[in-house]
């Protein structure tokens, strides 16, 4: 089984009933999921064009996937861990709610609340850009968590959201940490000692969530592998990596697949490029670590966590 951090697919469901299709996710099952994937986080992206309407763009996104998985055999939504188990023991598989960055919720905790009662579990803080929350990765201000920021821990801590560090900026990361006891996880992010990218994370980055009993999920985006040929091995290097670390039930998987984007066409991992490719994945785990560190990183250290802060 594999647990997944992180998925754009939400877009892709967006653009596609947009166009007039349904059922997506369920047509391409054998395309996406592939039989490995059992459980994956589905984050909503207010994609650039869209952060001047990102609360209206949010929900119409969240009422898309949700209509979507109405439609379907194979996936049901789920809000804990228990939702999660039984969902996977009926053979669906399990997806969890998430917004890459909090622009749809504007500067309401208000809206924090609807997100959650639809069904949001993950709230990634920021995408790489500014918001009412903080600081991205990509802004040259270095600012870290706003007054409002503090606030949207606070609450997500009170709803049972867990917090995701990828994309935040070095200064927010360290806020975070200061304004909650909760682990937390970046969920599609790598080494930045094996890849010098700023959406990579330093030792001392993964040291700090590794000590809150937070997981890391590994991305396969090319750019944050290597920067001249990113491989399936260089992949791997990166778990490896960090398991030497911080340990092994701090490691886990957030592929962040996205050869379906538009512009993001043939960017991918040379060697992993789709889902069915996990197998290979599997086999060069297998060779690096123990049944039970491979059953950890693929699976159970995200269920752990989720377990924790989610329920």
């Amino acid at each position: 089984m594999i647990f997944d951090a992180h998925s754009d697919l939400p877009t892709l469901v967006y653009d596609e009933r947009k166009s007039g299709k349904n059922a997506v996710l369920e047509g391409n099952f054998e395309r996406f999921f592939n039989g490995w994937i059992s459980s994956r986080v589905m984050a909503i992206w207010t994609r650039p064009e869209r952060r001047k309407d990102a609360t209206t763009y949010g929900l119409e996104a969240f009422n898309t996937l949700l209509k979507d998985v109405t439609e379907s055999e194979h996936f049901e939504i789920v809000t804990s861990v228990g939702d999660m188990k039984a969902a996977i023991k009926n053979g669906r598989v399990a997806l969890w709610l998430g917004l890459e960055g909090g622009e749809p919720i504007g500067e309401s905790l208000d809206l924090l609340e609807v997100f959650h009662r639809l069904g949001l579990r993950v709230l990634t803080l920021t995408w790489s850009l500014r918001n009412a929350i903080g600081d991205g990765v990509f802004e040259r201000t270095g600012g870290g968590l706003t007054n409002f920021g503090v606030e949207v821990v606070g609450k997500a801590e009170e709803l049972g959201i867990l917090i995701d560090l990828s994309h935040i900026n070095e200064a927010g990361f360290w806020d975070t940490l200061d304004v909650t006891a909760f682990p937390v996880i970046a969920s599609h992010s790598n080494a930045r000692k094996l890849c010098d990218n700023r959406r990579n994370l330093t030792d001392e980055q993964i040291l700090a969530i590794a000590e809150r009993d937070g997981v890391i999920g590994a991305v396969a985006i090319p750019s944050f592998v290597d920067s001249k040929r990113p491989t399936l091995e260089k992949y791997v290097e990166h778990i490896e990596y960090m398991v030497e670390l911080a340990g092994y039930r701090h490691v886990g998987l957030g592929f962040d697949f996205v050869y379906y984007l538009p512009g993001w066409s043939g960017r991918s991992v040379e060697g992993f490029e789709y889902e069915s490719k996990i197998p290979d994945l599997i086999e060069a785990l297998k060779e690096r670590f123990s049944e039970r560190e491979v059953e950890a990183i693929t699976f159970k250290n995200f269920e752990r966590v989720f377990e924790r802060v989610v329920g």
